[in-house]
């Protein structure tokens, strides 16, 4: 909004030239997200309390997980809020990355808040059927795909995207491929980070960590100079993407302030499914698909441990007639609580390896 409105005062005064400029509108995305979440949170946090809006714990988990009964959950809504109101007023808002992005985290959020509100508020354990949240994630997906095709973002192919570590090397599908993989990545990198929040903070500072990552290749994406320089896809206006990224990890740092150990509040699937998948529609947005996989490592390895988990136990289990495990509890984080680790050194510890992933995301620009 003040893009659009702003900048024309130019002639009053030069202040409102700064407008123009990425970077500031970025940095002001992410102080204003930041400060909105610290508004919203603690007005939230009362009527989820008022409403008694509570996470039910289940008693196959780790036993200390049982004091967290009775949490206000749905929190998500403190993220999702903040990111929306940052990201209208600082970016341009007839700009395809910015609208995409937006409807996004609308329509994951109100997939998850759809699954929890009928778990906690209408009290069925289930909540949402899994194949009905599938065919919501999967229906956004695949009609960003046809989108994309028909109405092509990017100057290097509709069905194109970038190979980390190859400056020379693009990945090219088929329409139908494509259209396919960009549901495959929506869904899988929702329910990545939903595997993910299981302990307080957890998801909330992957998320900052990830979505900070991506926007900064959304703004050297944007940039002619800097992506030729890097051998980067230049994606003409991606770099207001980099505004809601930012808007997004403000989001997720100020809700970690009500969500940090011992938690006052649980993002729910209504944060983690709306988070994930909008980290994945940018990455397809940012032509950046494979490279999600090393910026979002940890959510990767919480999604490859329950898979190994499930298939090894389901194996056993006709192999021998007992299922086995090859972890004590699975995501892998409650593996490391089973070993007897506190359950903010988990957290802490995955945050390192979080930024270590985005590091190691970042040398990609040089190493190709």
């Amino acid at each position: 909004m003040l893009y659009h409105l702003l900048p024309g005062l130019s002639d009053v005064h030069i202040v409102f030239n700064v407008f123009r400029y990425i970077t500031f509108r970025a940095a002001g995305a992410v102080v204003t997200s930041l400060l909105i979440a610290f508004v919203l949170g603690p007005v939230i946090i009362r009527r989820l309390r008022r409403a008694r809006v509570g996470q039910v714990v289940r008693d196959t988990g780790p036993l200390t997980h049982l004091e967290k009964a009775g949490t206000p959950t749905m929190g998500g809504v403190i993220i999702i809020g903040a990111t929306v109101c940052s990201t209208l007023l600082w970016a341009e808002l007839t700009n395809w990355y910015t609208v995409i992005a937006l409807i996004s985290l609308v329509w994951m959020g109100a997939i998850g808040f759809l699954d929890d509100y009928l778990k906690v508020v209408r009290g069925k354990p289930r909540g949402l059927v899994a194949r009905y949240k599938m065919v919501g994630q999967w229906t956004f997906g695949l009609a960003l795909g046809a989108f994309l095709i028909l109405r092509p973002l990017s100057p290097h192919g509709a069905t194109a995207t970038s190979v980390p570590f190859f400056s020379d090397l693009q990945a090219t599908f088929l329409p139908a491929v494509f259209v396919a993989f960009t549901g495959a990545v929506v869904s899988g990198s929702s329910n990545a980070v939903n595997l993910t929040d299981g302990l307080d903070g957890l998801a909330a500072g992957l998320t900052a960590i990830a979505a900070a990552t991506l926007g900064v290749f959304a703004y050297i994406a944007g940039r002619v100079d800097m992506s030729n320089y890097l051998g980067f896809f230049h994606l003409p206006g991606a770099g207001e993407l980099s505004i809601f990224a930012v808007a997004m990890a403000g989001g997720a740092i100020g809700f970690l302030w009500f969500n940090a150990h011992p938690a006052e509040v649980f993002m729910g699937d209504t944060g983690s499914l709306a988070l994930g998948g909008a980290l994945g529609v940018m990455a397809i947005l940012l032509k950046a698909e494979f490279l999600l996989v090393i910026v979002g490592g940890v959510f990767v390895m919480e999604t490859l441990s329950v898979i190994v988990q499930t298939s090894w136990f389901k194996y056993t289990r006709v192999r021998y007639g007992e299922g086995r495990r090859v972890f004590l509890m699975a995501p892998i984080h409650h593996h490391f609580e089973k070993l007897g680790w506190p359950e903010p050194k988990v957290v802490v510890r995955f945050w390192i390896l979080g930024i270590l992933f985005a590091m190691l995301a970042f040398s990609t620009l040089k190493i190709r």
